[in-house]
């Protein structure tokens, strides 16, 4: 990583401001001074700042309880965004670790790791995506035979992988997924010939949502929670 973008990322200041403090000759680099920003810092040189050693920031995970009405992108001038509910530094660097409709509600992994983002949003990652959902017609004698065999959606080549169902009520049931095309349960239940009027994640592999959060709300993942993402 470059100077100036190691010292911007493990402090508050600007890459303006790094660059300004390697040009006066306050930044050292194993008790070396350093004159260029460009230059590349590996794991296991040491920078300082005016004798203050600064360690690299380390990545970050959260949980969110998406509310309905919120969309699960970073900028958007119609609707307000997940991260737009976060107060956190460097907010510009989180991303989302697969993303919910806007009326869909429930868990939101959050990150600023991408290869972390990459394991759990890979189709071939085999990370469950479990889901509540309400149906406006009663839920079909037919629908966990079909669905564990496959749903084929409108204007696609293959069937879904399939899927596993626990039925609730006469309207409501559990959905397990492994995969994340666009608007996936909503078309899986078109092609059943019903409408889903509301759906809630909550759980994707073995992060399961945490209940003491509000919508809206969000916590860091813990340590375990991070690395069962494998």
């Amino acid at each position: 990583m470059r100077l100036d973008k190691y010292i911007s990322n493990a402090t508050d200041l600007s890459r303006t401001d790094a660059k300004r403090l390697i040009k006066n000759g306050e930044v050292t680099i194993d008790d070396e001074a350093a004159s260029n920003p460009a230059q590349k810092i590996s794991d296991d040189q040491i920078v300082a700042i005016e004798g203050s050693t600064i360690n690299m920031a380390q990545s970050r995970y959260f949980m969110m309880n998406k509310p309905a009405g919120v969309v699960s992108v970073t900028k958007d001038h119609n609707n307000p965004t997940a991260i737009g509910l976060m107060y956190e530094h460097r907010s510009e660097e989180l991303q989302i670790a697969g993303r919910l409709d806007i009326d869909t509600t429930g868990l939101l992994l959050i990150t600023d790791n991408g290869q972390w983002n990459h394991r759990l949003t890979s189709p071939r990652s085999d990370c469950a995506k479990i889901y509540e959902v309400g149906l406006a017609e009663p839920v079909g004698a037919n629908y966990q035979a079909a669905l564990a065999e496959g749903v084929m959606l409108e204007n696609e080549k293959h069937r879904c992988m399939p899927a596993h169902m626990n039925q609730i009520d006469e309207h409501h049931l559990t959905l397990s997924i492994a995969e994340g095309k666009y608007h996936q349960v909503k078309r899986m239940f078109a092609a059943l010939g019903n409408h889903v009027v509301s759906l809630h994640r909550f759980q994707v592999g073995d992060i399961v949502l945490d209940t003491n959060l509000e919508p809206g709300e969000y916590r860091a993942l813990t340590d375990i929670e991070v690395t069962s993402i494998q």
